[in-house]
């Protein structure tokens, strides 16, 4: 690059950042010919516990239903909930 790059504002919170960069392109911030690859191998997504009361029936239809596919039951009910939440 031969321009000196902007320098990249400080945000309120992730939401003002987010509506930064979706509008910019980062080129103008950010030197990418002096960028280095990096890896996280030990990154693993967040995720909190729940507790969750079935009645007893559809958990033995989902646990049915997760059998036949091969699956545990707890990663079964974890897709169906993805897939419906991304229908919405």
């Amino acid at each position: 690059m031969s321009r000196k790059p902007k320098p990249i504002p400080r945000f309120a919170n992730e939401a003002a950042e987010r509506a930064f960069w979706e509008g910019r392109n980062s080129a103008a911030y950010v030197d990418w010919s002096k960028a280095k690859l990096a890896r996280f191998p030990n990154l693993k997504p967040s995720a909190t516990s729940i507790s969750l009361r079935l009645p007893v029936a559809l958990l033995d239809r989902i646990k049915i239903a997760a059998n036949k596919r091969d699956v545990p039951y707890q990663s079964l009910i974890k897709i169906w909930l993805a897939e419906k939440a991304e229908a919405e």
